[in-house]
C-alpha cells in the first residue's frame, strides 16, 4: 500500500502544480480592445488585421473599427496591418492592458509587407491583392488572369464569356468554377450555351477593389460549380476620386470610361461609373463588337454597428463573330488566319442586376450578413462549328438563345467565442439561403444566315431551385487551426417540352451533403503548412437531369491539397501544394452540337508553385507554375487523356508602382501543347504570350500605352479537336479549329481625376 500511496500524493501534487501553472497563465494573460482609425481622415477602418505576435492570435476590426484580442501579456507585440496602409506595432505596457487602444494608420501604397501569413483557409487571396493594387486590371479579360494558375480564351472577339482553364480543367464557360460578384452568382445554370455559363463583361475593372479566390472544394460557404476553385470579387464601396478615361487604338477600338462621385456626407456616399467599348476586331470580317455598362453603388456606414451597400447595374453588347476555323483552310490558302467560313456568327446579351449587401454588429463578437439579389438576363448566340457536315446545302449554323430571372439571397450568422483557455479562440459561421432561375424560351435551332429559323432541336421553359445551409467552425490553439465545416443542397429542377403538341413537363429533386476539412499549422510567423480536404459538386443542366430520368444529377467531386506558404523575408512570399481531385463525372465539349455534355469519371493530380517578391519599394515580380496530370479513369491508357485539359501552365510578370510617376508592368502567359482528343492523335498548339502596360501620371492627369501581343506571337487562342466538312469537300475531317490570338495591339489611354 506504501508504494501506492506515495504515488497518488506524487499525482495529487502533479495536478496541483499545474493547476496552479494554469492559473497562472489564466491571471497573467489578458483581453485587450481598442479602435483603428485612418490617420488622414479619422474615420474607422474594417477589416484591419490585428495580429499576436508572440502567440500568434488574431482578430479583424469590425463595421466600427473596433476589436478585441483574447490572451494579451505585458510586453507582447502587437502588429497592426491592411492593404493601403502602413504597417503599425505596439508592445503592450499595463497602461494598455486597463484602457483601450486608438491606433491610427497612415495611408501607403499596397506593399507585400502589409500582408502576414495568418491562419486562413484562403489567406494566398491577400497575396494576389497585392499583384491587384500594384497591376490593376485593364479590361474584363483580365480580371480571371489576375488568379494564379488560371488560364482564359476567347473565341468570340470578346463578346462571349471566356473559356476558362485551372487545375487540369478545361471548364469551358464555367462548370468547375463558381464565380461571384458581390456575393451574386455569374455561374448560369441550365443555359442555353453551356452549364456553368459565366459572362463576366457586366463588371467594370476600374470598379474592382478585391479578388478572394482558393482553389479545390474545401469551403462550406461555396456551393454550386466549387470543384476545382472558386473566384469571389469584390467591387468599390466608394471612390475616392472622380475619373474620367478614354482609350484608342488599333482595329477602331474605342473605350470611354466615367466614374463620379453623386454623393459625399459623413456615412453616406454614391458614385456611378459607366463604361463604352467599340472595336471592329482582329477579323478580316469587322465584327461591330459594341458594348455599355452602367454602375450605380451607394453605400452607408454608420461606423458602429451596421453597414449597407446598394448597387443597380446594366450591361449589354452586341458582336459579329468570325468563329472557329478549321487548320487545313488557311494551309490550303482558302481564307487567311482571321478569316472565316461563316462571319454570320455573332450575338448579343444583355444583364440588368439589383444587389443589396447589409452587415449589422450584434454585439462586439457576432453580426449578421445578407446578400440579396435580382437578374434579368437576355442571351441570344449564333454559332457554325461544322459549317456543312449536317446540311451541305444550307450550311450547319445553330441559334442558342434563352431570357431568365435570377432571385437569390444569403445571410450569414457569425460569431466568436471568447474562450478562457489560454492562446484558444473558436469561430463559427452559420448561413443559410436560396437561388431560383426562371429560365424562359432556352432554344437550340438550325438557322440560316441569323435570319431564316430551319428547325427547332429543342424549345422549353427552365425552373431550377437551389435552397442551402451551411456550418464552419474555426477552432485555433496553440499553432493549430482546425476549420471543419458541411453543407446542404436541395435542387428542384423543372422542365417543360414546348416542341411537344401537348402539355409535357418534368421534374427531378436531390438532396446533397458535402463535408469540408481545413487543418493548418503556423509553425511560426514566417510559416504556414496546411492540409485541405472535401467533397464539392457541379449540378447538371435540368434538361439532362430530367431526360436521364435524374440519373447523375449532383456529380461529386473528392479533392485534397497539401501545402507550406513561406515568408523568408518581408518582401519575399514563396507558397506551394500538392493536390489532388477526383470526379465522379466530367463535362466535354461537344462541337457539333454546340452544347457541353456529361461524360464520365477522372482523377487530376499536380503541383502548384507561386513566388512574389517585391524588390523594393516600387518593382514587384510574381510568377506561379502549375502541373497538372488528368486522365480519365474509366477508359484504356493511352485513349484517357481528357481534351483540352492543360497539364503545365505558367503566369507572371514585373510591374513597377509610383516610380518617378510611372507604374505599369511587363506580363505574360504559358500553356504547353496539350491533347485534343482522347488519344492524343490531335494536339492543340501552346502559346507564350507577352502584354506590357506604361502610364506616366502628371499632376491629376495619366497618360497610358498598352500593347497586347508584345512579340506579335503567332497564337491560337481558343482551340477544338472538330469533324466539318467545308462547302464541295466530298468527306468530313477532325482537325484543330481555332480562334487565332489577337496580333501586336496599341492602344493609347488618357486619363483625369478630379
Amino acid at each position: 500500500m506504501q508504494p501506492f500511496k506515495k504515488r497518488f500524493q506524487v499525482s495529487k501534487i502533479s495536478i496541483l502544480f499545474t493547476l496552479f501553472l494554469f492559473s497562472i497563465s489564466i491571471l497573467s494573460a489578458h483581453e485587450i480592445s481598442g479602435t483603428v482609425v485612418s490617420k488622414e481622415k479619422g474615420e474607422p477602418i474594417q477589416g484591419v488585421g490585428v495580429y499576436n505576435k508572440t502567440n500568434g492570435a488574431y482578430t479583424y476590426t469590425n463595421i466600427s473599427g473596433y476589436f478585441e484580442l483574447d490572451d494579451v501579456s505585458l510586453n507582447d507585440e502587437i502588429f497592426f496591418y491592411s492593404l493601403g496602409y502602413e504597417n503599425t506595432s505596439i508592445v503592450i505596457t499595463e497602461v494598455q492592458l486597463s484602457t483601450k487602444i486608438i491606433v491610427a494608420l497612415k495611408e501607403s501604397p499596397a506593399s507585400l509587407d502589409q500582408v502576414l501569413i495568418v491562419s486562413k483557409p484562403n489567406v494566398l487571396s491577400t497575396f494576389l491583392n497585392v499583384d491587384l493594387k500594384t497591376n490593376p486590371v485593364k479590361s474584363s479579360q483580365e480580371i480571371l488572369r489576375k488568379v494564379p494558375g488560371l488560364m482564359i480564351g476567347q473565341h468570340a472577339g470578346g463578346g462571349k464569356a471566356e473559356q476558362i482553364f485551372l487545375r487540369g480543367f478545361d471548364i469551358d464557360h464555367g462548370t468547375d468554377i463558381a464565380i461571384n460578384v458581390d456575393g451574386m452568382p455569374i455561374n448560369m445554370v441550365s443555359h442555353a450555351h453551356g452549364q456553368g455559363y459565366s459572362d463576366m463583361h457586366f463588371i467594370i475593372p476600374e470598379t474592382i477593389d478585391n479578388i478572394d479566390f482558393a482553389k479545390g472544394s474545401y469551403y462550406a460557404n461555396k456551393g454550386n460549380f466549387n470543384t476545382a476553385g472558386y473566384v469571389d470579387i469584390g467591387t468599390k464601396k466608394t471612390i475616392k476620386d472622380n475619373l474620367v478615361s478614354v482609350e484608342a487604338g488599333q482595329f477602331s477600338t474605342l473605350r470611354a470610361l466615367a466614374m463620379t462621385k453623386i454623393l459625399e456626407e459623413e456615412h453616406s456616399s454614391a458614385y456611378v461609373a459607366s463604361e463604352l467599348m467599340l472595336s471592329d476586331g482582329v477579323f478580316e470580317s469587322p465584327q461591330n463588337f459594341n458594348r455599355l455598362n452602367i454602375m450605380g453603388r451607394y453605400h452607408f456606414n454608420n461606423h458602429q454597428d451596421q453597414e449597407l451597400n446598394l448597387s443597380v447595374s446594366h450591361f449589354q453588347s452586341k458582336w459579329d463573330a468570325s468563329g472557329q476555323i478549321p487548320v487545313r483552310a488557311v494551309e490550303q490558302g482558302l481564307i487567311g488566319r482571321f478569316g472565316a467560313i461563316d462571319d454570320t456568327e455573332g450575338g448579343n446579351t444583355s444583364r440588368s442586376n439589383i444587389w443589396v449587401n447589409h452587415t449589422k454588429q450584434l454585439d462586439s463578437h457576432s453580426k449578421i450578413k445578407t446578400d440579396a439579389y435580382v437578374s434579368k438576363y437576355d442571351f441570344e448566340l449564333f454559332s457554325n462549328f461544322t459549317f456543312f457536315l449536317e446540311d451541305p446545302v444550307n450550311g450547319d449554323q445553330i441559334h442558342q438563345k434563352e431570357n431568365r430571372t435570377i432571385i437569390g439571397a444569403t445571410s450569414v450568422y457569425d460569431q466568436a467565442i471568447h474562450l478562457k483557455n489560454n492562446n484558444s479562440h473558436l469561430r463559427y459561421e452559420l448561413g443559410t439561403g436560396f437561388r431560383y432561375d426562371d429560365v424562359n424560351d432556352v432554344q437550340l435551332s438550325k438557322t440560316l444566315n441569323r435570319q431564316t429559323v430551319l428547325e427547332r432541336l429543342a424549345y422549353g421553359n427552365v425552373d431550377e431551385l437551389n435552397a442551402f445551409a451551411f456550418a464552419s467552425l474555426n477552432c485555433k490553439t496553440g499553432n493549430w487551426t482546425l476549420n471543419p465545416g458541411v453543407r446542404l443542397d436541395y435542387f428542384k429542377f423543372d422542365y417543360e417540352n414546348l416542341l411537344t403538341e401537348t402539355y409535357d413537363n418534368k421534374s427531378e429533386n436531390k438532396t446533397k451533403v458535402s463535408p469540408k476539412l481545413n487543418v493548418i499549422y503556423a509553425a511560426s510567423p514566417k510559416l504556414q503548412l496546411f492540409a485541405k480536404t472535401g467533397l464539392g459538386y457541379h449540378s447538371n443542366d435540368t434538361r439532362v437531369v430530367v431526360a436521364n430520368g435524374g440519373e447523375k444529377i449532383l456529380p461529386t467531386s473528392f479533392g485534397s491539397d497539401l501545402g507550406v506558404i513561406y515568408k523568408p523575408q518581408n518582401r519575399l512570399i514563396f507558397n506551394a501544394a500538392l493536390w489532388n481531385l477526383f470526379l465522379q463525372q466530367e463535362f466535354v465539349y461537344v462541337g457539333d452540337a454546340g452544347i457541353v455534355e456529361p461524360s464520365g469519371k477522372t482523377e487530376r493530380y499536380g503541383i502548384d508553385f507561386g513566388m512574389r517578391y517585391q524588390l523594393n519599394n516600387w518593382l514587384f515580380f510574381n510568377t506561379d507554375l502549375n502541373y497538372t496530370y488528368a486522365r480519365s479513369s474509366e477508359d484504356l491508357d493511352g485513349e484517357n487523356y481528357i481534351p483540352l485539359a492543360p497539364d503545365f501552365t505558367s503566369t507572371g510578370g514585373l510591374s513597377i508602382k509610383d516610380w518617378k510617376n510611372f507604374s505599369g508592368g511587363i506580363n505574360y502567359r504559358y500553356i504547353k501543347d496539350r491533347p485534343a482528343n482522347e488519344d492524343n492523335s490531335i494536339v492543340a498548339e501552346g502559346y507564350f504570350v507577352t502584354d506590357l502596360n506604361l502610364n506616366y501620371t502628371l499632376k491629376n492627369w495619366t497618360f497610358g500605352l498598352i500593347i497586347e501581343n508584345l512579340f506579335d506571337t503567332e497564337w491560337n487562342e481558343a482551340q477544338f479537336a472538330t469533324e466539318s466538312r467545308l462547302f464541295n469537300e466530298p468527306e468530313s475531317v477532325e482537325e484543330i479549329h481555332f480562334t487565332p490570338g489577337a496580333p501586336f495591339f496599341l492602344r493609347g489611354k488618357i486619363s483625369v481625376r478630379f
